[in-house]
């Protein structure tokens, strides 16, 4: 088999440091509307964005991607099956404290930053359903279109008393182009960041090797205390799911759970 310089380039670029990855991801900053086109991610079996399963909270490791979700093997999908079957409570909760969490990716150009090109925004479920119901709605219908779509407003706040932010997305009242020229559109569209150079996951051996290092020092994921939604609209991250609430990120020392998830990028 023929060596892949690209891959060998990738991977230097991240021993070194020199990855931009981190450089290309956006969240909404606290306190402030943004203005925002979404794109959909071409090639994507007709699904505009694209869903993305994490391990959180094993060992020291802030974020792993899941392997299973490509079909491919993954021990720690094989040890939650494995509690599972032993079938006793305390496995149970194990397994359940072990369940990937979902993290969905949208392209966006953010209005105010077109000098930036494409870049990725990661959401949590509360944010994804409320974008696929502005979608389904027949008022609306497909707001990724680059001639007849519209441009989303996004309003991240935290309310008082509220451990969280709140993320809430409102679509703007007309129809837009993308960009003012076919042009500048097309050079978008054909620049939409690759989510798999983003990220990637570990080998076999190297999941391996860290849930038995995790499980040989005898701890269990740490739950994250984040609250449940409070409207119809979005939460940053937050999901009444209390088992989805168990798999979160530990965010502490984070003030939202987009900071904790944007810090998956630093690496």
């Amino acid at each position: 088999m023929a060596v892949d310089f690209d891959a060998i380039r990738k991977k230097l670029d991240r021993l070194s440091g020199n990855n931009k990855n981190r450089s290309v991801m956006w969240r909404p900053t606290e306190g402030e509307e943004h203005t925002v086109r979404l794109l959909s991610f071409p090639d994507n079996d007709g699904q505009p964005f694209k869903e993305l399963w994490f391990y959180y909270n094993i060992g020291k490791e802030r974020g792993l991607l899941s392997p299973h979700q490509f079909g491919d093997l993954d021990p720690i999908q094989e040890l939650i099956t494995k509690l599972r079957d032993e079938g006793s409570k305390e496995s149970y909760e194990l397994a359940k404290k072990l369940y990937p969490k979902m993290r969905t990716y949208a392209p966006v150009i953010v209005r105010g930053e077109e000098d930036k090109g494409v870049q990725i925004w990661g959401f949590g479920k509360m944010v994804y359903q409320a974008l696929l119901g502005l979608m389904l709605d027949e008022d609306y219908g497909d707001i990724t279109d680059p001639t007849s779509g519209r441009d989303v407003k996004v309003v991240c706040s935290k309310q008082p008393g509220k451990m969280w932010a709140m993320t809430e997305v409102r679509p703007r009242g007309k129809q837009s182009k993308l960009a003012t020229s076919a042009t500048q559109a097309k050079e978008w569209s054909d620049s939409i960041p690759d989510i798999d150079d983003i990220f990637q996951c570990k080998s076999y051996d190297e999941l391996s090797k860290i849930v038995n290092d995790w499980l040989g020092e005898g701890e269990a994921p740490k739950e994250s205390g984040h609250s449940s939604a409070g409207t119809a609209t979005s939460e940053s991250d937050s999901s009444s799911n209390s088992s989805n609430s168990s798999s979160s990120p530990n965010t502490s020392g984070y003030k939202s759970i987009d900071d904790a998830f944007a810090d998956l990028m630093s690496e």
